[in-house]
């Protein structure tokens, strides 16, 4: 049996049309799914609880639901900037996301330093270098309905999320090459 090699594809007009993507767990392990991409099944890990539709902050869970993406954030020091029909921004050092439902930046772009509880962007550990931010819980934004829901890289051996959807660098780079601002992510 010949192994299928995938090549890396260039992002066109053609390939920024709007498009259904879906995300599904994988039977009997909750914490890993396949995002479904023209006919190919692409592993992802999910969050830590799987994927619920009561989605509340801190629960680990992904969030059922249809989610637009909004843009693309990427580490212009740890790669080129990925063909995309999304509005893309680099990351910066002190770029970070409000996490704490008190906050009137809850689930919003902050700088850094910031009082209120957040995750920070420029991650050590690679994670986010390529990172897109998805429109779950931002109109209208409910205290503790989530926050800091995004697609971004797996961790090796596709171990669980906190809620994200993660991919290899690889499989993420051809995602993103059919992503736009009218794409739909279905999750569940």
């Amino acid at each position: 049996m010949k192994k299928k090699v995938f090549r890396e594809e260039k992002a066109t007009k053609a390939t920024w049309r709007p498009r259904l993507l879906k995300v599904a767990p994988r039977p009997g392990a909750p914490t890993r799914g396949f995002l479904l991409l023209d006919g190919r099944m692409i592993p992802v890990a999910l969050g830590r609880s799987g994927i619920r539709h009561d989605k509340r902050e801190g629960d680990g869970a992904t969030p059922a639901g249809r989610w637009h993406p909004v843009e693309l954030r990427w580490r212009a020091d740890r790669g080129t900037r990925p063909a995309t029909g999304l509005p893309a921004r680099q990351t910066r050092r002190a770029d970070g996301w409000c996490d704490d439902p008190l906050s009137p930046a809850y689930n919003r772009p902050t700088r850094l330093p910031m009082r209120a509880s957040h995750e920070e962007m420029w991650r050590a550990d690679g994670l986010y270098d390529l990172v897109v931010v998805l429109d779950h819980n931002r109109r209208p934004r409910k205290a503790r309905g989530g926050s800091a829901v995004f697609l971004h890289l797996a961790r090796p051996g596709f171990e669980p999320t906190a809620g994200c959807i993660a991919f290899r660098p690889g499989d993420f780079r051809r995602v993103l090459a059919r992503l736009s601002p009218r794409s739909v992510i279905r999750v569940g």
